[in-house]
């Protein structure tokens, strides 16, 4: 028993030691406020990246668009990009760890600050001595009233103005505004609500696209983004349906919006939901979201002659930046020694077919036929994919609940906290009171209740008619 004596001695005095270093260095430290101005700039300025900088492409994207040489701003090349992570800013750990600490931030300021600051104001004392009001920046003193004929009016008074009242004998205390000082909670709380969300949706969330054709299903696998604790928001249960993507135009030729009419299916099939998207206008399942994002064509739908349809897949041609444009090849001899090339640049239904020197042979609309290399090649239909963005993200709710809580709190901040003592000793009221925010119109209310004040007359001075009536209070302003 002896032997294990000093080591539980050595224990408690390092624990004592730990617990004194946490309030006395580490608590103020995390509790001041230019740590936090640091902190939030900080997390600004790499959200700022994390916008400007694309998320979760391939290598080759940031390769082709961040090189070596020249190094964008001369150090930003896509080894520096990838090295520090700036791909997925919002799921590195130094990011997340910015996040942390900021919110250890707030909570120490909360505890430390807010809290206290909340209790004392709750609290109510009474100035028991005239020299306490010399303390107040706003006092005054009235008399002319005797016993507690002043106070029980200052009492009445206050009250109209939606004071809280609180007297022990001739004492006074009275206060408003209190949600002034539980505002700075309450924004403390919804910003670690914030972050809270925000983390959540960084460890479990996911980003995703597919390039689908009109009429096909899918399940969710083209992943470029997920959190480490995304595999159970993924989808495994239920699949997408295109049913039918199309292209509305402006009378000028120019889109004017696209669409997609998208059935989810459960694992029988079953239509369980279903909902034509467009822009900012997704369809929500289950958690996912599918936003209307991009398009493209497939495939040509064809046939010649009096044969069957065929479906041929179409490529996108690379433009240097001048447009878009899909190509195939259609054979036209059984033997594949002959064909034509045919180029479709929308969904509007015109194909324009070139025979093998490169020349133009013919421009065909959908529903109509053209006669290739001694053949009668008909158009049924040129086939769109529609471009979905997918995304998932748990900590949106939390984030949303943050926000709403946020303005709440920055309302609950401009409300004036306005405290008021009073003490009569004899014929003589003593006034003071205090206020956070709005000193002037404060001080104009003090003049206000002071004004409503009116000295009663002594009996013996009764007899002086108009020159004791005439009396009115005498403030003396600090």
């Amino acid at each position: 028993m002896a032997m294990n004596e000093p080591s539980s001695a050595n224990s408690k005095g390092g624990f004592t030691i730990l617990k004194r270093y946490f309030r006395r260095e580490l608590l103020p430290l995390l509790a001041d406020l230019r740590l936090a101005i640091v902190l939030l700039l900080a997390i600004a300025l790499f959200s700022v990246s994390g916008t400007v900088i694309e998320q979760g492409e391939t290598l080759a994207f940031y390769q082709a668009n961040y090189p070596e040489d020249p190094a964008l701003f001369g150090f930003l090349s896509w080894k520096v990009v990838l090295t520090l992570g700036l791909d997925h800013v919002y799921r590195t750990w130094w990011f997340l760890a910015l996040l942390i600490l900021f919110g250890s931030s707030l909570t120490a300021c909360t505890f430390s600050r807010q809290l206290p600051t909340l209790k004392a104001a709750r609290k109510w004392n009474y100035y028991t001595q005239p020299r306490q009001f010399e303390k107040l920046a706003l006092s005054a003193e009235v008399d002319g009233q005797p016993a507690n004929a002043a106070l029980a009016n200052l009492s009445q008074v206050l009250q109209t103005k939606r004071y809280l009242i609180f007297q022990d004998g001739n004492s006074l205390y009275a206060r408003r505004g209190i949600a002034g000082r539980i505002g700075p909670i309450v924004v403390h709380a919804s910003m670690l609500i914030v972050l809270v969300g925000s983390i959540i949706g960084s460890m479990t969330g996911f980003f995703a696209q597919e390039i689908v054709p009109s009429g096909q299903t899918f399940q969710i696998q083209n992943i470029f983004d997920a959190g480490p604790w995304a595999k159970s928001q993924i989808p495994k249960d239920w699949s997408v349906h295109v049913n039918r993507f199309w292209i509305d135009y402006t009378p000028e030729g120019a889109i004017d919006q696209f669409y997609s009419d998208l059935s989810v299916l459960d694992q029988q099939g079953n239509e369980v939901d279903r909902k034509t998207i467009h822009v900012n206008e997704p369809l929500r399942y289950h958690g996912v979201t599918l936003y209307q994002a991009d398009w493209g064509i497939a495939g040509l739908r064809f046939h010649f002659n009096n044969s069957p349809k065929f479906d041929l897949p179409m490529v996108q041609l690379e433009t240097g930046g001048k447009g878009r444009l899909w190509g195939a090849w259609i054979p036209t001899n059984p033997d594949l020694s002959d064909g034509v090339s045919v180029l479709a640049r929308d969904l509007k239904g015109t194909v324009f077919v070139y025979d093998g020197g490169g020349s133009l042979t013919a421009t065909i609309r959908e529903g109509q036929s053209a006669e290739v290399n001694g053949v009668q090649l008909s158009i049924d239909e040129i086939i769109g994919s529609t471009g979905l963005q997918i995304k998932a993200d748990p900590g949106i709710p939390v984030v949303y609940l943050g926000f709403g809580l946020l303005m709440i709190g920055v309302v609950m901040s401009y409300v004036s906290h306005a405290q008021i003592w009073a003490l009569q000793e004899g014929d003589r009221l003593y006034l003071g009171g205090r206020s956070n925010r709005a000193q002037v119109t404060f001080e104009r209310e003090i003049l206000s209740v002071l004004e409503t004040l009116q000295p009663i007359p002594h009996p013996e001075n009764e007899e002086q008619g108009d020159k004791t009536s005439d009396r009115t209070p005498s403030p003396s302003m600090q």
